[in-house]
């Protein structure tokens, strides 16, 4: 069970990696079409959309910390910190901007938190 709660850790964090990069580097592009806005509305978005990129950069943060930090009772606290923080962060998307951002961000936190309470 540890295991499996590991692994759907590191998958919330790579979702967290790509929404990073989508909503920073890749914005202009990728991102753009991802989202769905026009050129103008795009360029419009852009620093907010970067700013955001930013604050899920630092739920990797948290998740990662939690993966290396030394003690193993810290990283876990670094760990159930920020799956908790991508779960409201989703439930505040889902309910502000999409509702299936409720699906790529809260569901596979909750299972994470579940999988490490089961371990």
């Amino acid at each position: 069970m540890q295991l499996l709660a590991h692994i759907v850790t590191a998958l919330v964090a790579l979702i967290h990696v790509y929404i990073v990069l989508l909503e920073t580097v890749l914005f202009p592009t990728r991102g753009r079409r991802v989202f769905g806005l026009s050129q103008e509305k795009a360029e419009l978005m852009r620093p907010a959309m970067s700013n955001q990129g930013c604050y899920n950069g630092f739920l990797v943060a948290a998740l990662c910390v939690g993966w290396l930090h030394p003690d193993a009772a810290t990283g876990a606290a670094f760990t159930v910190f920020g799956l908790c923080c991508v779960a409201v962060a989703g439930i505040w998307g889902a309910v502000t901007v999409k509702r299936s951002i409720l699906f790529i961000q809260t569901v596979p936190a909750v299972l994470a938190l579940a999988l490490r309470s089961l371990a």
